[in-house]
């Protein structure tokens, strides 16, 4: 019996997954290159508007400890901790220790912390390492953060709206405007008005 190898495909890297996009829009299965582009560059515009990493990824993070307590992790929400280590000796701290607030799988939009105890001050660390999972999923087969619908809209409009700028061949402009009596083009902004009222509640908060 012959084996085969299987090559798993990268997933995209996309708030919102292709065939919802496609279904949603009509979008011809010829213009696939184009939709995974736009579906693409809009999440990662998304991300960079907001200052923050929304998909799910995994996270290693190196916190300076200056005696607090808290420890504030970068990326949110936090869906899973797969450790907390002194960074040095890779001595890990076992979860008995340490309580992650809010409690990890919650999708409250807000910055997670790790709360040490008391007793992991005595062991003079300066700096700890926390590995962790957060942000949203497309996939919520494992119980995982979904995106959120008006993050999912966000992404769907600003995608639709570059792969109608691209198809009709017009990067960088959105049309004619009089001035002066004459006709110009002008430049557009880089995130429509909408999408971005869709993504303001999704932008870095700091508390």
């Amino acid at each position: 019996m012959e084996a085969y190898e299987t090559v798993e495909k990268t997933p995209l890297y996309t708030l919102i997954p292709l065939e919802d996009f496609k279904a949603v829009l009509g979008v011809d299965d010829r213009d696939d290159k184009l939709a995974k582009f736009c579906l693409v560059t809009s999440t990662l515009t998304i991300e960079n508007y907001c200052k923050r990493k929304l998909l799910r990824k995994k996270h290693f993070e190196l916190i300076e400890y200056i005696g607090d307590l808290t420890l504030p992790l970068q990326e949110y929400p936090v869906s899973e901790v797969l450790g907390v280590f002194q960074h040095g000796n890779s001595e890990i701290i076992e979860p008995d220790f340490y309580n992650v607030v809010p409690d990890c799988g919650i999708d409250i939009d807000l910055p997670f912390s790790i709360e040490l105890s008391p007793a992991v001050a005595r062991l003079r660390c300066k700096t700890f390492k926390v590995i962790y999972w957060s942000g949203y999923s497309t996939n919520n087969q494992n119980n995982e953060n979904e995106v959120p619908a008006d993050l999912a809209a966000a992404c769907l409009e600003l995608a639709s709206w570059n792969m109608s700028r691209y198809k009709g061949r017009r990067v960088g402009m959105t049309g004619n405007i009089k001035g002066a009596g004459v006709q110009g083009e002008h430049f557009e902004m880089s995130i429509p008005e909408n999408v971005r009222i869709l993504l303001e509640p999704y932008k870095r908060r700091v508390i």
